[in-house]
Parts: C-alpha cells; sequence; structure tokens
C-alpha cells in the first residue's frame, strides 16, 4: 500500500474517531460543551487532510476515486465546516433553544458524513468491484440501519425516563 494511501486512510479514519466521540459525547451530556466543538474541527482538519490526499492521488492516476465519492465526500467537508462554524457559534451564545437544535442537526450531519466514507471503505476494497449505483445505495443502506438503530435507541431511552 502506497505511502500516501495509507497516510489518507489514516487521517480519514482519524477523522471518523474525532467526529464520532464529539457527535456521540454532545449526544449523550445533552449539552455542548468546548470538547465537543474542539473534537467537531479536529474530525474537519482530518477528514480535509485525508481528502485532499486522496483526490491528489486521484488526479495522478494512482488511486480509483469515482465521482460520485468526490462528490459525497466534498459535500460531507462543506456540511462539517458548517456544523463546526454552527457548533462554535452555539457554544459562544450559550442559548439553549439553538443547543437543542444544534443537537438533533449533530446526529444527521454524522449519519451524511458516514454515506461517503463507507462508500470510500467499499472503492479501497479491490476485490469488491460495485457499480456507483450499487455501492451508494449499500452505503445509504447501512446508514439508514445506523438511523433507526440511534432512532429506536433514543426513543427507547426517552419513554424510560
Amino acid at each position: 500500500m502506497p505511502l500516501q494511501l495509507m497516510l489518507a486512510s489514516a487521517a480519514i479514519t482519524l477523522a471518523l474517531v474525532f467526529y464520532t466521540i464529539g457527535v456521540f459525547s454532545e449526544r449523550h451530556d445533552e449539552h455542548l460543551s468546548k470538547k465537543h466543538v474542539i473534537l467537531f474541527w479536529c474530525g474537519l482538519v482530518f477528514d480535509t487532510t485525508g481528502t485532499t490526499i486522496m483526490t491528489s492521488m486521484a488526479q495522478a492516476g494512482s488511486a480509483g476515486m469515482t465521482g460520485i465519492h468526490g462528490i459525497t465526500g466534498a459535500a460531507a467537508i462543506v456540511l462539517m465546516l458548517f456544523h463546526a462554524v454552527w457548533a462554535t457559534f452555539t457554544l459562544v451564545r450559550r442559548n439553549r433553544n439553538l443547543e437543542q437544535t444544534f443537537h438533533r442537526f449533530s446526529t444527521v450531519v454524522w449519519l451524511v458524513w458516514l454515506v461517503p466514507y463507507i462508500i470510500g471503505m467499499f472503492v479501497g476494497i479491490p476485490f469488491i468491484a460495485l457499480s456507483d449505483g450499487a455501492t451508494v445505495g449499500i452505503s445509504v443502506g447501512i446508514v439508514a440501519v445506523i438511523a433507526l438503530v440511534l432512532a429506536w435507541s433514543s426513543k427507547r431511552k426517552a419513554s424510560a425516563a
């Protein structure tokens, strides 16, 4: 495996780790803190770094990157940037209503971000040769199952309280 690919994969995986910890710790704590905002920004920085390396590799012809993966990855970075800026704004304003809206939006952003992450996993496994449509469909299906599990657990938690 080329060094660039290892670095890009590590960066994007670190983005997954930081972003997931940020979203779920914020979800668990039920309020936004400086720690969460830092984790969101770290996730964005690592995702952007990994995506930039992958893009340069794809342009050089040394790595396969489907158009749909590039489009969904770019959209996810824009959404993550919006999310991190909104988190920063919400933290500074310390408005409880704004924070509640942000809290719901945070999980949605994480779920949307997972789609290109999973697409990238499928694209990066050479013996899985799926069309773009099949890759997107399977990725969206996996994320939909995760969303249903999260919704079910939230509903279960709310009814137990």
